[in-house]
């Protein structure tokens, strides 16, 4: 969060004269990482084969079993940081890869192995590594969700979407279909106070837009988190965990489903003609 202030503050710096307005966001920075805290849990793991029916997860002899008798599955690998992870989630079905998975499976009528290889904390500094991960699985799709940790590690925008367009430019090379989550809008995260809330608000959203256009130069799908659902976690607190900073299981079911549709689409199982379009930015 102090990287964040630090860099809002040079950036308002170039329209002159705010020095107090740096200390004032410097004390607010001090008070939301004090409300918000550090994570003290793990992200919940749930990784493993999901059916059509709803079983799963499934491991070992027991999803080698059903994988024959339901059909070659979909490979699903999971990048990101902590809210690829599911971090605030309080049971595992409500991660949202596994959410996500289990959508598939439905949808395409065929079993989907879960990979996760998010990260809390990372950033697109981050995901080379799991990229190279994540192929060591052969999926088939990727979904990476990534940005908030780049805003408040002062990683500048156009580096970090730059980073991000790298790594799904590397899984395409592969012939992955690859869709990723673009930066939430930290505006909506009710510890940080005005004006610090303002400047994150603006840097995640700059981010975003930035991200969009890489992922789509390097032949993958972008979903606007921020457009699509910045509103509801605005008025809907129980969308926040305990934390007040990670989503809820609530918070994971509404960024799943605007996920699934277009993981769909990727891997030919929805028509992308079919898909609801964006809202726009608020």
């Amino acid at each position: 969060m102090a990287g964040l202030i630090r860099t809002t503050a040079v950036a308002a710096g170039c329209f002159g004269g705010l020095g107090a307005m740096y200390g004032l966001l410097s004390e607010q920075s001090k008070r939301a990482r004090r409300m918000i805290g550090l994570p003290t849990d793990e992200p919940l793991r749930a990784d493993g084969l999901y059916l059509p029916d709803g079983t799963g997860p499934l491991a070992g002899s027991a999803a080698d079993g059903a994988g024959v008798r339901a059909g070659v599955p979909i490979r699903l690998a999971v990048l990101g940081d902590s809210s690829a992870a599911g971090l605030g989630a309080e049971v595992p079905g409500h991660l949202p890869g596994v959410l996500v998975a289990r959508g598939l499976a439905e949808e395409s009528e065929r079993p989907v192995q879960l990979y996760t290889y998010a990260v809390s904390g990372s950033t697109s500094r981050d995901l080379a590594p799991q990229v190279e991960l994540a192929l060591s699985s052969s999926p088939d799709v990727v979904l990476i969700v990534i940005g908030a940790n780049d805003v408040t590690q002062r990683l500048h925008p156009q580096t970090a979407a730059g980073l991000l367009g790298e790594a799904v430019r590397r899984l395409r090379a592969e012939g992955v279909a690859v869709v990723v989550g673009t930066c939430p809008d930290l505006g909506v995260v009710r510890p940080i106070p005005q004006p610090l809330r303002g400047f994150a608000r603006t840097w995640s959203r700059t981010l975003a837009r930035l991200q969009r256009a890489a992922v789509q130069r390097a032949g993958g799908r972008a979903v606007p988190l921020a457009d699509l659902l910045a509103s509801e976690f605005l008025t809907r607190a129980e969308f926040f965990s305990r934390d007040q900073f990670h989503p809820s299981d609530a918070g994971y079911q509404a960024a799943a489903a605007v996920l699934l549709p277009v993981v769909c689409a990727a891997i030919g199982v929805w028509d992308t003609a079919l898909l609801p379009l964006p809202r726009a930015a608020s």
